[in-house]
Order: C-alpha cells, then structure tokens, then sequence
C-alpha cells in the first residue's frame, strides 16, 4: 500500500510487529522487504548497536554505494523516543551513536503524554518536551558535529480515568503547533503524526486523524509519521484506514497548494461571457479545466438521496475495503537489479544464520 500511494513517501517501520519471527532476526527480514517491496526510504527502529548496523548496511547494499558516500548522502532514518520524564536508554543512545556517526538522519521525539509521563499541564508538558528533545539533539551533534537531526513532538494527553493515550484531541493539536514553533525557534526541521486511539474504522477515526492533521499542518510539520493506517494508538493497523488516511493526506496537500493568480485564472472574460443571473457550465473557461480543477476524493459520495448505485448508499467503510482490495490488485513489486537482490538475499541468509541480535529469550 505504501508503494501504489504516490501520497505516501516513505516507509516509517514496518505497519505491524511480525510476531511469529523472533525478535533476533526480526528487524532483518522486515528491512528486507521493505528494501525489496517499495523503493521509498525507510526508517530503523533503534532497537540496539547490531540492529542499525545492520539496517545500515543493507541500506548500503540497496542503493550499491560505498560506505562514504552513504555518509555523505543520508540514507535511511531513526525515531528516537525519550523514556519519559527525562531519560534517554541505553537502545536509544546507541542509535544515536551509530547512526550520527554514519551522518544518516536522527529524528529526536519524546512521547510526552500529560498527565502520565509528562505534567498535566500543556505548558508543563511542553516544557520537559523541549527539555528531552534539545538534549537528544545535542548528543547527536557531540557524536558528530553537523549530523542530520530533527525536533519530533508528541505530546498528547490520556484518559484519567483509564490511563489510555488520547490522541487528535484539542490538547494534542496545541502541542503539535506549539511543537512546530519551537522547532523553527532552533531553526530544525519538525516531525509531527496522524495519529488516532479509535479501534475501529468509524468517525472517531475520521475525527481523530483531522485534528492530528490539522494540528501537524498548523505546526508547519516538515516530516509527518504515522501518515497512513494507524489504529488504536498504535496498537494495530488497518488497510481500510490507510485508505482513508492517503484520501486526507491528498485533500491536505491540495490545501497547500498556493491559488494561482493570472490573466486566465481571474477568469474576467468568462465573467463578462456568462453576465448577471447566468452560469458557467457551459463556458469554454470551464469546459478547458474541468476534469483536474478540484481534488477528487477517493471515497467521499456526492450524490443525492435516490442517485446511488444499486445496493444502497455507500459507507465509508464499504468503499474503504473495496478501494484497499483493488489497490492491492494493483501493486507491482519495484523493479531491482538481480545482482543487488541476490546479495540483500546473502546479507539476510548470513545474518540469520549467525543468528542476528543476541537476546535473553
């Protein structure tokens, strides 16, 4: 789904946690078909020193460069989320290391939920936001002066009565703008999300993900997570939803469009044609841009009560999983060198035969 979106323009992890593969070899295959799926850029979970070594590497593999020039040309990126209140651990600060060293791109987000891990108050947890994220992004420039980085903000409340994170809440769209203006304070690019608590394909998912949008657009977002098919929290993903989201996701693009003034845009001559009480259907002004003036919602249905197709009115939903299922049918695989798959294939085949990250279990 991430391929056949042009909306969409980057892989940010793999969208579901592959639980029957053990978490030593995990995020080797998952990096492989990511590499091998889609040709967009893709993220690392920071999960320990091996784990980005090794997505580094096969980043390297993918693109056919050598080492310095994946160092002058960054690659491939990694979240970095604060423990909050005020820790950075061990994982993260050996992502850090690893990939500042490397000069690919850090994004420094703490996950500041007021009320929980962060004060209740906005300004409280904006504060100790601003307080982990300045201190994230000074160790990568310790690591190594000049590397890429970027301010994330993630600040959401929860539900006091449950301790459940909220998410495209009134609270959550003020941060996020407050987010950005800090951000261009320090004058560092902005990571912002689309993110939802909704568990199921209904208006709070619609809702929810509006807010976060028009919080993360507000803020002047540069780096949007978590664009397409987050559900829950994060607790799962849906294709019904990504399908939803990429719809949001072009009706924001298309806000962002400037409005183009010309001679012809301003349209006078088709005003004087059409005159008072008159319309302009007809007019060679319209007939010239019709079909690509507006954005087209792809799931959106303005027909009247007694215009639907057969079968009854449509529902967002039923479209949702109509449009997920053809665009699955439509994917293709990305074209790739033979010689540059076999050798991610040996990568992968070598690595998980040595047994990939040690663990505990």
């Amino acid at each position: 789904m991430t391929q056949v979106f042009n909306i969409i323009h980057f892989n940010s992890g793999y969208p579901v946690e592959p639980i029957d593969l053990h978490a030593s070899i995990r995020h080797i295959e998952t990096t492989y078909d990511m590499l091998t799926l889609t040709d967009k850029a893709i993220h690392c979970y920071s999960l320990g020193r091996q784990r980005n070594q090794d997505v580094l590497e096969m980043s390297r593999i993918a693109r056919q460069v050598d080492d310095e020039t994946l160092e002058r040309e960054p690659s491939v990126f990694s979240i970095i989320n604060s423990s909050s209140p005020l820790r950075l651990d061990t994982p993260m600060l050996q992502g850090i290391m690893e990939f500042s060293s490397r000069n690919q791109i850090i994004i420094i987000t703490p996950f500041t939920l007021a009320g929980a891990m962060a004060p209740i108050t906005l300004a409280g947890a904006l504060a100790q936001q601003n307080a982990e994220a300045l201190a994230g992004m000074t160790f990568t420039q310790v690591v190594r002066p000049g590397s890429p980085v970027a301010y994330g903000g993630f600040t959401s409340n929860v539900d006091m009565q449950s301790g459940a994170p909220a998410f495209g809440t009134p609270e959550y769209m003020r941060t996020a703008m407050a987010g950005g203006q800090l951000a261009r304070r320090y004058n560092i690019p902005y990571r912002s999300s689309n993110v939802c608590a909704a568990n199921a394909l209904d208006a709070q998912a619609a809702y929810e993900s509006v807010f976060s949008l028009w919080g993360a657009i507000q803020g002047g977002v540069n780096f949007l997570m978590h664009g397409a098919g987050w559900m829950e929290g994060g607790l799962h993903s849906s294709l019904e939803k990504f399908v939803l989201d990429a719809d949001l996701l072009g009706m924001v693009a298309a806000y962002l469009e400037p409005i183009v003034v010309d001679e012809a845009t301003l349209a006078h001559e088709a005003i004087g044609e059409v005159g008072p009480g008159g319309h302009f259907f007809g007019v060679q002004h319209t007939q010239d841009r019709f079909r690509d003036a507006f954005y087209k919602p792809m799931i959106s249905d303005w027909r009247n009560y007694e215009s639907w197709q057969e079968g009854g009115s449509p529902t967002a939903v039923t479209k949702t999983t109509e449009l997920a299922k053809t665009w699955l049918d439509a994917y293709r695989a990305p074209a790739i060198d033979d010689a540059v798959h076999e050798e991610l294939k040996a990568f992968v085949k070598r690595r998980v035969t040595e047994g990939g990250v040690a663990t505990d279990f």
